[in-house]
C-alpha cells in the first residue's frame, strides 16, 4: 500500500518545558501537532524510559532534541526514543539536533578520544537514518556519519538581526576573536559590506598544551650498539600580548563565533576592543551554552549585547542577564523538515552559502 506524503510525525525527545519550546515552534510552522510520547527518568534508578503513544508504522518520524545542561541524559533520551521508533517499524527516523553535543570533541587531544565519532556511531546503531543540525563546530564532523546529515546555517538570521536591530550598523566592524574564526568573520563582513578585524594573543587558550608527560625526557638507557636519535628541539609555544589586526577606533565591534560557552575569552576580547576605541560591542553566536558564571560575567563586562539563537535552551540565563537576546531559527528547521519529507531539494536552504561559511 502506498504511504501518503502527509504521513509523518514530529516528536520531542525531551519532556521539559524549556526543551519542548523549540519543538512547539517548529510544529506550529508546519501546521501539525507534536507527536504524543512520554519521556522520563525512573525515580529510583534514573534510567531513561520512553513510551510512544501513537502508531508510527511506515511513517517518516522527526525527533527534535535540544540539549540542556544535562547533556548525557539528553543523548540517552534521543537514543532510546530512536530505538523505540525503529522497533515500532517507522519508515525513516530523522534526528533534528540543532546543537550537536560533543562537537568540540571532534579531534584527537593527547591521550583522549574522538567522542563525536563515537556518538555518530551510536545514533546510527539506534536507528537514525538522517540528521538535521546547525553550525557544526567543525564541518568535517559530517564525515563521521554513514547516513545523510544537513548542516544548516544560522548566519542569515544573525545578519538580519544586525541589519534590523543594531542602529548605525554601517559603522561597525566584524571581529574574529581568534585567527581560527577569521573565515567565519570574513563571511559576515563580506555579506554586510563591512570591515574585518582579527584578534590574536594571550586571550586564546582553547588550544593550550597541558602537561601530559609527552615533554618528559626519555629514560636513560645504555643499549649496546644503539646511540639513539638526536631529534630537532621544538620550541614551546608562547602567546604574545593580545593584539587587534584592524581598525576598531570609533566603531561598533561585532564579534562572531559558533559557540559561546565559558565567556572569559569574550570578556577579555571586549575589554581589549574598548581600550582600542570601540564604543559598542556585540557578540553574535549560534549556540548560547552560557555555562557556569556566564550571565554574571557578561552583565559586569564591557559587552553591550550577546545575541544567540534558540538552538539551546537559555531562558534562565536571560532572566539573570538582560544583555542576552534570542533569535528564533525554527523557520529554517521547519522548512528543512518539510523538504526532506516531501523529497524536495535542500539547496534552497544553502543558497549563497560557501564552503567557508
Amino acid at each position: 500500500m502506498n504511504i501518503s506524503r502527509s504521513d509523518y510525525r514530529v516528536f520531542s525527545a525531551n519532556s521539559s518545558t524549556a526543551c519542548t519550546e523549540l519543538a512547539k515552534r517548529i510544529t506550529e510552522r508546519l501546521g501539525v501537532e507534536l507527536g504524543r510520547s512520554v519521556v522520563y527518568q525512573e525515580s529510583n534508578t534514573a534510567e531513561t524510559r520512553v513510551e510512544v503513544k501513537e502508531s508510527v508504522r511506515g511513517q517518516d518520524i522527526f525527533i527534535i532534541q535540544t540539549i540542556p545542561r544535562d547533556v548525557n541524559t539528553a543523548v540517552m533520551e534521543l537514543l532510546v526514543m530512536a530505538y523505540a521508533l525503529k522497533t515500532s517499524c517507522a519508515k525513516n527516523i530523522i534526528g533534528v539536533i540543532p546543537y550537536f553535543p560533543y562537537s568540540k570533541q571532534c579531534k584527537m587531544r593527547k591521550r583522549g578520544s574522538i567522542v563525536c565519532k563515537l556518538l555518530a556511531s551510536m545514533l546510527a546503531k539506534a536507528g537514525l537514518t538522517h540528521i538535521i543540525t546547525m553550525d557544526l563546530h567543525q564541518k568535517e564532523i559530517q564525515g563521521f556519519f554513514n547516513f545523510p546529515i544537513d548542516n544548516l546555517r544560522a548566519s542569515p538570521f544573525l545578519i538580519q538581526y544586525i541589519q534590523e536591530e543594531i542602529p548605525d550598523y554601517r559603522n561597525a566592524v566584524i571581529v574574529a576573536k581568534s585567527p581560527s574564526a577569521a573565515k567565519r568573520a570574513q563571511a559576515y563582513a563580506e555579506r554586510l559590506r563591512l570591515g574585518l578585524a582579527v584578534m590574536h594573543g594571550e586571550a586564546q587558550h582553547s588550544e593550550s598544551d597541558m602537561a601530559d608527560g609527552r615533554h618528559s625526557p626519555p629514560l636513560s638507557r645504555t643499549t649496546a650498539g644503539h646511540t639513539g636519535l638526536e631529534l630537532p628541539l621544538m620550541m614551546p609555544k608562547e602567546k604574545p600580548p593580545i593584539t587587534v589586526v584592524g581598525d576598531v577606533g570609533g566603531r561598533i565591534a561585532i564579534i562572531v563565533d559558533d559557540i559561546i560557552d565559558d565567556v572569559d575569552d569574550f570578556v577579555a576580547a571586549a575589554e581589549s576592543l574598548k581600550e582600542r576605541g570601540a564604543y559598542k560591542i556585540y557578540i553574535m553566536a549560534t549556540h548560547g551554552l552560557l555555562s557556569a558564571e556566564a550571565p554574571r560575567l557578561i552583565d559586569e563586562s564591557a559587552i553591550d549585547e550577546v545575541v544567540v539563537t534558540n538552538t539551546v535552551p537559555h531562558e534562565v540565563q536571560k532572566l539573570q542577564c538582560p544583555k542576552i537576546k534570542t533569535v528564533d531559527v525554527s523557520l529554517i528547521l521547519a522548512e528543512a523538515i518539510r523538504r526532506i519529507h516531501n523529497g524536495e531539494s535542500m539547496s534552497y536552504l544553502f543558497r549563497n552559502i560557501t564552503v567557508d561559511d
